[in-house]
């Protein structure tokens, strides 16, 4: 039985190794795809004639010095090559000229490397005599390329140093300095391809802009706040936004215009001190000048009791306004309810002044002192904050009969008020001493200024 079985087995097997072959049966057997021509090896009825291949890679290698040595071998189309050579890239040299003839099935490399100092050293020193002999022949024009070059290049030298030209075609200092370092680049890289193309370079002259090409790329991104201040530094020197000694807001600072330079904006402040703002900051901030328009409004809120006339109110307080010697009489004056509280009415007044003969806050100050004084003696009870006090005991008793003592003392009227104050307290006409600063801080410091008072401003 266990016999049966075995032989069973054995016709199972060999019938499923025959199916793929069988006929009928609707299968194909596996075939690979022909082999390519290079992959052919040749019978002996059409294949080369093994020493006329041994005599060609002989004669091949007689031709090259540092192959002379190789000996060649060929039986039935495998080439055996001994011998000795210099180095490994020798020997591969001499196997991948011998793989090429038709008839050469295979190359066997059997080549003895030595590695002597001689036949490494010598192709160096021979290769290196070649090019400072094509160097040799070739120095007239290089001389004449480095001719071309220093021409060109102190051509535009001088032209970038005529500064009277560009800065009465542009007059602006700034981008006169600017187009002339620009026409002083321009002419070195205009001689440097001219020179290159001249002594026939033109694979360095690309290798060159390519590299001049990525290293500004990698510069912009490291200096991009530097060119930023300065691309802006052009921007306002074109547009001119203010003028020197102009009082102006930049931002949140505040101050005189001292000068702009290629880099910032310096203000001195109102308190004496110099203010320094980089140039991107101040393209994209907001600017507010008030030195443009001499006329000047200023505004000042006071609040009158709610039982009181508001109209009233408000018409003693132009008056007042209208009587003051620095309140321009047009534009006039005006005021109107601001808001109405719980105990009070606020009203806000406004007034216009010249800032060429006025100080503002001055001004200002005293429009609201002489204001308040009319109302309160007009009549007008100005709110006060209420607090509720208990006093218990004798203590308590005497600190009411102090309070009421305090209370009923008369109060300076604002003509005595008027009459006491000295002429200083009073005078409204303008601070010059930091304009002066500012006039001195440009006279003294030679630093270049691009504000231009010769062109129109922004």
């Amino acid at each position: 039985m266990t016999t049966r079985w075995n032989l069973l087995r054995l016709v199972c097997v060999l019938a499923l190794w025959a199916l793929p072959v069988l006929p009928g049966t609707g299968q194909t057997p596996e075939t690979s795809s022909p082999p390519s021509p290079q992959q052919l090896v040749q019978t002996r009825a059409n294949a080369p004639d093994d020493q006329a291949i041994e005599n060609r890679i002989a004669a091949i290698f007689l031709q090259i010095d540092s192959l002379a040595h190789v000996e060649v071998d060929v039986r039935e189309g495998v080439v055996s090559l001994t011998g000795s050579v210099s180095n490994s890239a020798t020997a591969l040299r001499a196997k991948d000229i011998a793989g090429r003839l038709e008839g050469v099935v295979t190359v066997e490399d059997k080549i003895d490397r030595t590695l002597d100092i001689e036949g490494n050293v010598s192709p160096l020193v021979d290769n290196f005599n070649t090019k400072m002999k094509s160097y040799y022949r070739a120095l007239p024009l290089l001389g004449l390329g480095l001719a071309l070059f220093l021409i060109i290049s102190f051509a535009g030298h001088l032209l970038a140093n005529w500064m009277w030209l560009w800065r009465r075609l542009l007059r602006n200092p700034f981008l006169a300095e600017l187009v002339s370092q620009a026409v002083r680049v321009a002419s070195v890289a205009v001689a440097l391809v001219l020179a290159l193309s001249l002594v026939g370079a033109t694979a360095l002259m690309g290798t060159i802009i390519g590299g001049v090409g990525v290293l500004g790329i990698a510069i912009g991104f490291a200096v991009r706040d530097s060119l930023e201040n300065y691309i802006s530094s052009i921007m306002l020197s074109l547009r001119q936004p203010f003028r020197a000694n102009e009082h102006v807001v930049i931002g949140d600072q505040e101050g005189k215009v001292v000068r702009l330079t290629s880099r910032a904006t310096v203000l001195m402040t109102l308190d004496g001190n110099h203010l320094r703002i980089p140039n991107a900051m101040v393209f994209k901030a907001v600017i507010l000048n008030y030195s443009r328009n001499p006329e000047r409004r200023f505004e000042f809120d006071l609040g009158v009791d709610a039982e009181d006339d508001p109209i009233a109110a408000m018409t003693l307080g132009l008056d007042t306004l209208g009587a003051l010697p620095f309140v321009l009489k047009q534009p006039d004056a005006s005021a109107f309810i601001q808001t109405v509280g719980d105990s009070n009415i606020v009203l806000r007044f406004q007034g216009w002044l010249n800032q060429t003969q006025t100080d503002f806050s001055k001004a200002r100050g005293l429009a609201i002192s002489a204001t308040k004084d009319a109302l309160e003696t007009g009549g007008f009870t100005l709110p006060e904050p209420i607090y509720r006090l208990r006093f218990d005991g004798p203590v308590g008793s005497e600190a009411v009969r102090r309070m009421q003592d305090a209370a009923s003392t008369d109060r300076r009227k604002p003509a005595a008020v008027a009459a006491t104050a000295g002429s200083e307290a009073l005078d409204v006409t303008p601070d010059h001493h930091i304009e002066k600063k500012v006039d001195e801080e440009r006279a003294e410091t030679m630093e270049t200024d691009l504000l231009d008072s010769g062109r129109p401003v922004e």
